[in-house]
């Protein structure tokens, strides 16, 4: 599609998102859900998921003890895709 376009004479703008879920800071996130105009027991709502979360690493030889981690949205979780097109949506604005 960019040649196609630069054939044409046409700008082309594209924007490359590596492993964003992983890096957006909890309070990025409650930032840009006020942002947007949500009220704040569905923010409160929101968050309450990332409240005392505990990440565990696995591996071959079992577990790691759980650890508190304040960046990042959870894995594989539904709501991580919405969260994050509402922090880019923010941004933009």
């Amino acid at each position: 599609m960019q040649e196609k376009f630069t054939a044409k004479g046409k700008k082309v703008l594209a924007l490359w998102i590596w492993k964003g879920f992983y890096r957006v800071p909890r309070e990025v996130i409650r930032w840009a859900i006020h942002k947007l105009g949500v009220e704040e027991w569905l923010v409160s709502a929101a968050m309450s998921m990332y409240t005392g979360a505990k990440t565990v690493v696995r591996t071959v030889y079992g577990n790691s003890n759980g650890f508190e981690e304040n960046v990042g949205m959870h894995q594989g979780s539904m709501f991580s895709p919405l969260l994050f097109m509402i922090v880019m949506e923010a941004l933009a604005r």
